[in-house]
């Protein structure tokens, strides 16, 4: 498995880190890494635009959608 590595952490973050691992009642590296796992399972907006844009949809202008937005909000 691969590891990663980062150097020049300021001395205060690595400090607010350490803390909170403590009350997470984990070590650092079991933080950190739950921390990076949690980051990279959630997708960022570009990912997920760059996936709807891929995939076939409707033929309406941007406007007719925004109406049918508005509408169905004035409907309830």
């Amino acid at each position: 498995m691969p590891s990663v590595q980062i150097k020049d952490v300021p001395d205060e973050t690595h400090t607010v880190l350490r803390r909170r691992a403590a009350l997470a009642h984990q070590s650092l590296q079991e933080y950190l890494l739950a921390k990076l796992v949690e980051e990279a399972s959630t997708p960022t907006l570009d990912e997920v635009l760059e996936r709807a844009g891929g995939r076939a949809g409707g033929s309406l202008s941007f406007r007719d959608a925004v109406k049918a937005v508005h509408d169905d909000r004035d409907r309830r």
